[in-house]
């Protein structure tokens, strides 16, 4: 890792011992920030917010219920939390449960929530304390989980994985993964083109209790302000009237006094005058006139004007504050607005939405408290209705709440959500698909990348790890060491900024706001006031950030264009940690790194200390980052901790990704997810639906640090192979593989298929019940029957057994009357039982690994069966190194045949040569090298992406091991016995397995079922399905005049059938018999597709009469 010799080769002594940090050490701050946050943490962070901060914000906002029949009766929250997760096993009695107990019985890992309550009965004030108003998912590893703080020996007992990233939930024994969702920024102005060109402003405000969206337009040279409450656009001057701006002077004064600004403005002035509108009074009433009527039933009547007011005050731009109707703030907003989209017609720019720094995540918690926040509205709008319908009735019985409250109404709010990812929310008509998905457990790798998965609405970027076909650059992946901010309270940041030198926007007159030299400073959104030296702000919040006296999350930046400062405290931004650099020195030094290691520090020291700090995307605008210690300026400001954190999960499984074309790093990023390895240390205790694992998975002989950093070594997908590069027997044409049938015999590339097959016995309301029944005895040998040979006596398979196609699991039977018999008819003494196996279906046998009995939530009988089967590599099957090169297995061949080099090693695989040239995977020939020189060595080398051992040492090590420099070997041919005329390239090589196997993709069929309807062969290989000839198929049919075979493919072998046609009148008879004509006399039988005839008995179904004429075919 020498990696600057070059750079400070001729330097001078006292220039070296200078506190320059080589790349050695700096990279240990990775392991340190992972501790805390990235990867997962970004989501348990997000949750935990959630169920301490964010839920009793919740209650606070919606804490007093009152009714309207009686104004004594008042229910009050004082307080809620979320308590530990439990199941009830029986009637009011609970116990914890771990989250794989949940998967295993198929029930949601939920924890209660409780509330405390004040409220009346009769006339007395009643408290009560820890009342559960519905239950919570809980997220694995947040601070409310069973596994939190726990070591590795406690979770063995727990049988969980202490590698599990978390983050996820269990809903009804399924892991429930919440993407995160990319959204444009709330409550920011953001001024952008339409298709025909025309600008405008818009910003989508978002409150606790409201959001909405403002629009700001320009037509034809007039500015007017566009709202979904207003039925049509309003002119802007009137609106700043009916917000308290009479005077004209007072309007351009806030907008601007420039010339151009002017003359822009004009005409907007203008209408005010044709529309006959001056006062405050009169811009109200015609606003009043153009609000689409909102119906509330109830409440008291507004006047007009009244409504109009409201509007302005609580509903256009909702996030700025107005207190007792002083609009003060939202004019000078809506001035800035106007003066925004007045200046990007001139010179500036528009804003682009793709912009990250316009952009926030929303992670699980954000999502997940605006659905509770609407469930909990419903929950008590309920509350209320109850009360005002019952209070009036009943004088005599008290009315008491408590036995109204009912849990199942959030519970399943929740459950439902998270496990359909619909999340629809009536408030704020927001209706998402899709925003949970199926934690996918192919791979450790596949359930990492899953949580790092960002899914956006509409633009597209291009990044490295993104999926290739529809969703390319909708669907990304964050970067190693990405933080994503939660909300933080901004009551200190205000004070700071006060007392910083900000002067309040109210005390201006406001046409300060467009001096050159004054700055707006911007909260999270809101105008806070404006600043003379913008410069001295920014540089003392810094330093105050730096010393800890505010969060290390907040960011200031400027933005000059615009002439303002925006201070932001908000979720959502993405961040990543930088080092900071002084007067051209990185502040951490190795004396630093070194108390790190040695475990005297931790990360959260070198925030406190102000050696490093988080930067998110708009401050890093601000920044200059050097990426190395050699390229330090006197202007540079941060150092980057390490080039390689620029990839994420998967992509930093790839040795040498820099050496490699951008497209095979994004193939590999999609097939490094569909490798079979270890999933966990726990993966024989799961029962999934399909579990596949590989049985010697292989640690990868050339690693990044990555790979060190998400512990993939522990759980490895993969085998190091020894390839030799050579063309062998023209089986390897189009990147197909060559595999030695030795290595396989040793086990390179078996792997193990895990199946579940799973029924519930349930109860039903007419006091009958489902039966497993014993197998069924053969009458003459006194032996149970075929398909019932691997059953005991209590008809459920037992372990070990080999299952073959059709052969019962469980032998089930249900009662075929479950319903409950009506009033006075007669009830037959014993029920009917009808047979409903479960019977294992499969193109294989498969060996029974375990039986699992236990019941579920509802109280109903649970059984599930784990199928193990073991398959070695065969032709057809998948193969891919790191960098993108799949191929399948093409040819096996005895290691008699194989070629063998001169120290006798043969090799596991052959790779034709003709997949380098065109694909330019130069990191595999490296990963080559490296691999043989570790092997000789003993020793793993790196292929950290921007880094890594160099080709100059990995060459040194193969001479020092007499082999040839270039990784050549003279091999010999197994067939002939003589040397191959050229020197191949041989050596270890990291191979994944698949998991397409030909095996499940394998189906052919000749008769087989067919569908109802049409009397067509079904289709689709899991229902036995033909092979359709489509119509292109059938088009190089009729090229080639093939005729008979046409009508072979289409009728005969697919819906062939006889019909008897009448000559006379052109209908279908039956049974040579005419109905029409009442004779039996021009009767002739055909053979017609069934579609056909379909067709024609539908037609007639709609009175059309389609006649058939028929002709002699001899004639």
């Amino acid at each position: 890792m020498e990696f600057f010799a070059h750079e400070f080769g001729n330097a001078e002594p006292q220039h070296l011992a200078a506190p320059v940090n080589t790349v050695e050490e700096k990279w240990r701050l990775l392991p340190a920030f992972l501790k805390v946050k990235g990867l997962v943490k970004q989501h348990i962070d997000s949750f935990n917010y959630f169920i301490n901060v964010e839920i009793k914000k919740i209650m606070k906002a919606n804490e007093k219920i009152t009714s309207d029949a009686d104004p004594m009766w008042y229910l009050k929250y004082l307080n809620i939390y979320v308590g530990m997760p439990d199941v009830e096993e029986s009637f009011n009695v609970t116990r914890p449960v771990c989250p794989h107990e949940c998967r295993l019985r198929d029930m949601t890992y939920s924890a209660p929530i409780t509330v405390d309550i004040e409220y009346t009965r009769g006339s007395q004030r009643i408290i009560r304390n820890a009342l559960p108003i519905g239950r919570m998912p809980i997220m694995l590893r947040s601070s409310n989980c069973v596994l939190t703080g726990k070591t590795p020996v406690e979770f063995s007992k727990l049988n969980e994985c202490p590698l599990d990233p978390g983050g996820y939930f269990i809903v009804k024994g399924q892991e429930k993964v919440i993407l995160i969702q990319e959204q444009l920024s709330k409550n920011r102005i953001i001024v952008e083109q339409d298709r025909k060109g025309a600008v405008g402003a818009s910003v989508t405000s978002s409150t606790h209790e409201k959001k909405s969206r403002t629009n700001i337009i320009v037509k034809q040279g007039r500015f007017y302000l566009r709202h979904n409450t207003l039925s049509e656009d309003a002119p802007i001057a009137i609106i700043f009237k009916a917000m308290g701006v009479e005077s004209d002077q007072e309007i351009v004064q806030m907008i601007g006094t420039e010339e151009h600004v002017m003359a822009a403005f004009a005409p907007s002035l203008e209408e005010c005058q044709k529309t006959q509108i001056f006062t405050q009074t009169q811009a109200l009433r015609f606003i009043g006139n153009k609000v689409r009527r909102q119906r509330m039933w109830g409440g008291p009547k507004k006047t007009k004007m009244e409504e109009a007011r409201e509007l302005l005050a609580s509903t256009i731009l909702t996030h700025v504050p107005v207190k007792e109707f002083n609009f003060r703030a939202k004019c000078i907003y809506l001035a800035v607005m106007v003066r925004r989209v007045i200046l990007a017609q001139g010179d500036n720019k528009v804003d682009d939405r793709d912009y990250y720094g316009n952009k926030r995540l929303e992670l699980a918690g954000q999502l997940l408290s605006l659905l509770f926040e609407d469930l909990f509205k419903k929950f008590n709008s309920e509350l209320k209705k109850i009360a005002d319908q019952i209070i009036p009735k009943q004088r005599a019985a008290q009315f008491d709440v408590v036995k109204h409250m009912r849990q199942d109404q959030i519970t399943n709010g929740m459950v439902n959500a998270i496990s359909t990812g619909n999340w629809s929310l009536k408030r704020f008509k927001m209706d998402r698909q899709g925003v949970t998905q199926v934690l996918s457990r192919l791979s450790y790798i596949s359930a990492l990348g899953m949580m790092t998965r960002i899914s956006s609405q509409f633009e597209k970027t291009r990044k490295v790890n993104t999926p290739e076909g529809e969703a390319c650059g909708l669907v990304k992946n964050l970067a190693l060491m990405t933080h994503i901010t939660t909300d933080m309270e901004d009551t200190p940041i205000i004070k700071l900024a006060f007392n910083l030198g900000v002067e309040d926007v109210t005390l201006l007159c406001g046409e300060e706001l467009s001096y050159p030299s004054v700055f707006l400073v911007f909260l999270n959104g809101n105008i806070l006031g404006v600043i003379r030296d913008h410069q001295k702000l920014v540089y003392t919040f810094r330093l105050m950030r730096r010393a800890g006296f505010i969060n290390e999350f907040v960011s200031i930046s400027t933005n000059l264009t615009d002439r303002c400062v925006y201070i932001s405290s908000d979720g959502g931004r993405l961040c990543r940690p930088y080092i900071i650099v002084k007067k051209g020195h990185p502040a951490v030094t190795n004396k630093h790194i070194e108390e790190l290691s040695q475990g005297y520090r931790n990360f959260e020291d070198f925030l406190h200390e102000g050696l490093v700090e988080y930067l998110d995307v708009n401050e890093e605008n601000d920044c200059n980052i050097a990426l190395y210690e050699h390229m330090i300026t006197k202007d540079t400001t941060h150092l980057e901790i390490e080039p390689f954190t620029l990839l994420g999960v998967c992509a930093g499984l790839i040795p040498y990704p820099h050496h490699n074309q951008s497209p095979r790093n994004t193939y590999q990023c999609a097939m490094g997810k569909q490798a079979m390895g270890t999933i966990g240390y726990n993966q024989r205790n799961r029962i999934d639906t399909l579990m596949y694992l590989l049985a010697y998975p292989q640690r990868p002989m050339v690693k990044t640090k990555t790979i060190e950093l998400i512990d993939f070594e522990k759980l490895p997908a993969g085998q190091n192979a020894t390839v030799a590069v050579m063309s062998y027997s023209g089986y390897d044409i189009e990147d197909a593989l060559v595999l030695n049938k030795a290595s396989l015999d040793r086990g390179f590339g078996r792997c193990l298929v895990y199946k579940n097959a799973k029924c519930t016995l349930k109860r039903y309301t007419n006091q009958t019940f489902d039966k497993v029944m014993g197998p069924m005895l053969d009458a003459a040998t006194r032996k149970p029957i075929w398909r019932h040979s691997i059953l005991d006596a209590d008809g459920i398979c037992s372990p070990g057994e080999k299952v073959e196609n059709k052969q019962v699991l469980v032998n089930k039977s249900m009662p075929t009357v479950t319903q409950t018999p009506l009033e006075g008819s007669t009830q037959t003494g014993q029920p009917q039982y009808r047979d409903v196996p479960i019977t294992y279906k499969g193109s294989t046998d498969s060996y029974i690994e375990k039986v699992m009995i236990s019941s579920n939530a509802e109280d109903a009988f649970l059984i599930k069966i784990l199928l193990r089967q073991t398959r070695r590599p065969e032709i057809g099957d998948k193969f891919s190194s790191r960098h993108g090169q799949k191929g399948v297995c093409g040819l096996i061949v005895p290691q008699e045949d194989m070629p063998f080099c001169d120290s006798g090693i043969c090799p596991d695989i052959i790779m034709n040569p003709h997949g380098y040239p065109s694909r330019m995977t130069v990191g595999k020939l490296i990963e080559l090298l490296a691999g043989k020189a570790g092997v000789l060595d003993g020793r793993f080398h790196y292929g950290t992406a921007f880094g890594g051992s160099k080709v100059k040492d990995v060459c040194e090590d193969l001479i020092r091991y007499g082999y040839h420099y270039q990784g050549k070997d003279y091999v010999t041919s197994g067939i002939t016995g003589e040397p191959l005329e050229a020197y191949i390239y041989f050596g270890p090589v990291y191979y994944q397995k698949l998991k397409h196997m030909v095996l499940d993709k394998m189906h052919a069929r000749a008769r087989g079922p067919r569908a109802v309807l049409t009397r067509q062969p079904t289709e689709g290989r899991s229902r036995d399905g033909g092979l359709r000839l489509g119509e292109m198929e059938r088009d190089c049919l009729i090229g080639y005049g093939a005729s008979m075979l046409l009508l072979e493919r289409l009728m005969i072998s697919s819906d062939a059938f006889e019909v008897d046609v009448c000559g006379q009148c052109g209908l279908l008879g039956y049974s040579a018999w005419c109905h029409y004509c009442r004779s039996s006399c021009h009767v002739s039988s055909l053979r017609i597709p069934y579609a056909c005839k379909l067709l024609f008995q539908e037609l007639q179904s709609m009175n059309i009469v389609p006649r058939l004429k028929l002709s002699r075919y001899n004639e």
